[in-house]
């Protein structure tokens, strides 16, 4: 659309009366500045409350559970403190004590996920813990069973079976723990030129066995694979058993050759 015409619409237009013309006072040049948003600058809070995230982290992992890492309750907390700076426009002066129940909560919240035990196990290994604090404290050393026992009120038995064996269970990462030296990574397969010779020993004695006399063939068949005794063999051929364990030797020395050459 051109603006001819709109020219052309104010080409006999008059100035205003100056009366008409209010006066705006001059109190400076304008300027631009980027709003303030509620709840001041998010990094700054960000910056401002680390300390108080590490004091924390470290506070509930010495309290509560070694089961996870101080550096990964850290690192919770300070998700939880990145989601927690929105809403301190609208917690205002409690912000602080609002946020430390937010990044408690968090961490305690991921101790619940990864526990392996349950509540009254944790609690009997604090108390394990504390009572062997204690009593090293005053003797000078680490106590034994017995004065452990006593400490806590329980007997030997009590203290074997639910205090020395409450510690949760660890997973660890497969890369950091294996090692192709360590004997329980052992592999006792048989290697494959192990594999090989028994195969060809097998094959071997499939074929040994069949070129035997048909009755030695069945008996070491009874005897072997059937897992019947010389008498139920001897009442299968019809002839006493010690007969069948005449038979069964001459089938043993045939089979000893025949694997003897192979060897």
């Amino acid at each position: 659309m051109s603006a001819e015409p709109m020219k052309l619409v104010f080409t006999d237009a008059q100035p205003a009366p100056a009366a008409m013309v209010p006066i705006i006072p001059v109190q400076g040049p304008l300027t631009y500045s980027r709003a303030t948003r509620p709840g001041g600058d998010s990094e700054a809070l960000i910056r401002q409350y680390l300390p108080l995230v590490r004091r924390i982290a470290w506070h509930v992992h010495g309290s509560m559970s070694t089961i996870v890492d101080v550096e990964d309750l850290v690192q919770i907390g300070l998700v939880a403190l990145v989601e927690a700076v929105g809403q301190a426009a609208e917690q205002g002066g409690q912000f602080k004590a609002y946020l430390k129940t937010r990044l408690r909560g968090a961490m305690i919240d991921e101790l619940r996920r990864q526990a392996t035990t349950t509540r009254g196990a944790m609690r009997r290994r604090r108390q394990y813990h504390a009572a062997i604090k204690t009593l090293t404290a005053s003797a000078g050393r680490a106590p034994d069973e017995a004065a452990l026992a006593t400490e806590l009120g329980v007997t030997v038995e009590k203290l074997r079976a639910d205090y020395e064996t409450a510690d949760a269970v660890r997973f660890e990462s497969m890369d950091e723990v294996y090692a192709d030296d360590l004997p329980w990574f052992a592999d006792d397969t048989p290697d494959a030129f192990e594999q090989l010779a028994e195969s060809d020993l097998r094959d071997t004695l499939i074929a040994a066995i069949g070129a035997l006399p048909e009755r030695e063939a069945m008996v070491i068949q009874l005897y072997y694979v059937e897992e019947l005794n010389l008498e139920e063999i001897g009442q299968v051929l019809g002839v006493g058993s010690a007969r069948v364990c005449q038979i069964k030797s001459a089938a043993h020395a045939k089979l000893k050759k025949a694997l003897a050459k192979k060897v």
